[in-house]
């Protein structure tokens, strides 16, 4: 059997690779790169570790005709002064040579290749060999060169390495660029002027003005039932929101001191009239006890009044309904056992047929307030539909709300009542004014919050 050699690589070709490894390390350098300084960074200072140089400065192509190209940085320097000597008369070589040689091509410079008038800047400036390589995007794009120095002269290998790396460069710039640039430096002066008279005339526009507000589906006119005297609520017979006859009984009061005080009065009563036959039987023989009749029938009459109230609070113990409709009121738990004074509300009798919105309208949008003004109502029960309606009328002055909030009450009708709709729905209402300028609209609040903050 013969045994299987494995030949050990060349120098040459061990070099090779150490290129090619350099080479892809620098482009991830550059895939890397998330700022221009950083990607600058790399074009300078970086590229030696695949072509070895002295200095290298990196220039971007501008749109001033005064310096087309302008040193933005420099190998081993943190921060380049560009009105430094050698700053100054590198732009205008550039520039020169820019000027006589447009191409993308890269070029090993000599003396003899630039103006005579910049020769004696490149004996105190120059110490070496000088490549310039533009950077050229594929899109034809130019953005800029490398101005690299060394004391050995270039060769055709090196040039190629820094041409394919320029390329690498130009492509991340441009991108770079494009990531960072925001849309207003992106437009022409007169596309801006276009732009802010399309603006002034867009919030210039005419449109309704309006505004959104709490509303709550409410009776017409409902008939309240209230206390008729003081006392306790015993018993409340009828469920909420039932529909009830009229005189269907509602509640009972606890006639407990009150039947008492009847019987009371009705004991009483009788007493007195006792006594009157008597002084009237006496007043035949004594004129003294004569003389006390007309006070004891004083006092029946007394005690009679005082019987018939009687009665007629026990006649009221029982709270009927003074009307046919759905009855209205919390819950039973809230009244039974509550002692209530004459004339405090309870409940209320309602024709579910006859409906209105309640609209709570914050006195910061007073200008809306116009009677016949149109209302689109939105309730969360039906909360992919609309109901429209107009203002009937408004309050003169404005109510503070639950949660401290200050507001006018507006009643609207609505356009057409829908049998869905119920009495105590809420939602939101948009109610919409008179036609103004969208700016105002717009800026209407900020405006006024601005006023009360400064006091102009």
């Amino acid at each position: 059997m013969q045994a299987t050699t494995t030949a050990e690589p060349t120098a040459r070709e061990i070099a090779t690779l150490i290129h090619l490894a350099t080479l892809t390390y620098l482009e991830a350098q550059v895939r890397a790169a998330t700022t221009l300084e950083e990607l600058q960074f790399v074009a300078v200072n970086e590229t030696r570790r695949l072509v070895p140089y002295e200095q290298a400065i990196l220039l971007s192509a501008t749109d001033s005709e005064d310096t087309p190209y302008r040193a933005v940085t420099a190998s081993s320097v943190a921060v380049i002064d560009r009105d430094a000597p050698m700053m100054v008369w590198l732009e205008e070589v550039v520039q020169a040579v820019r000027h006589a040689q447009p191409g993308d091509a890269p070029i090993v410079l000599e003396q003899e290749a630039i103006p005579e008038s910049l020769r004696a800047g490149w004996q105190e400036f120059v110490h070496g060999h000088v490549l310039w390589c533009p950077l050229k995007h594929p899109d034809d794009t130019i953005l800029g060169g490398l101005w690299i120095e060394r004391e050995s002269p270039w060769q055709e290998n090196d040039v190629t390495i820094v041409r394919r790396l320029t390329g690498s460069f130009a492509y991340a710039w441009k991108a770079l660029s494009t990531r960072h640039i925001g849309w207003t430096a992106k437009l022409k002066q007169p596309s801006l002027i276009v732009i802010a008279v399309a603006v002034a005339g867009l919030l210039c526009l005419p449109v309704r003005m309006s505004t959104v507000a709490p509303v709550k589906v409410v009776a017409t006119d409902p008939v309240i039932v209230s206390a008729p005297m003081d006392g306790v609520i015993a018993d409340v017979v009828v469920e909420p929101n039932t529909m009830v006859q009229q005189d269907r009984l509602l509640l009972r009061y606890d006639d407990t001191n009150i039947r008492n005080q009847f019987r009371v009065t009705e004991q009483q009563l009788a007493v007195a009239r006792a006594e009157q036959a008597q002084a009237i039987q006496s007043g035949f023989g004594d004129p003294a006890r004569k003389a006390e009749v007309p006070l004891k029938a004083a006092e029946v009459s007394l005690k009679e009044t005082e019987l018939e109230y009687a009665q007629e609070m026990l006649r009221q113990i029982e709270v009927r309904a003074p009307q046919a409709g759905l009855l209205l009121y919390t819950d039973k738990s809230d009244w039974i056992g509550k002692p209530v004074s004459v004339g405090e509300r309870i409940m209320e009798i309602a024709d579910p047929r006859r409906i209105e919105l309640r609209i709570d309208l914050p006195v910061s949008d007073a200008l809306l307030l116009r009677e016949g003004g149109d209302v689109v109502a939105f309730f969360d029960a039906l909360p992919l539909e609309s109901f429209p309606g107009a203002v009937r009328r408004t309050s003169y002055h404005a109510e503070v709300l639950p949660g401290d909030i200050l507001a006018y009450r507006v009643m609207a009708d609505l356009s057409r009542v829908d049998p869905r709709i119920r009495i105590g729905w809420q939602g939101s209402a948009k109610v919409y004014g008179e036609q103004g300028p969208l700016a105002f609209l717009l800026f209407r609040r900020p405006f006024a919050a601005l006023r009360q903050l400064v006091g102009l």
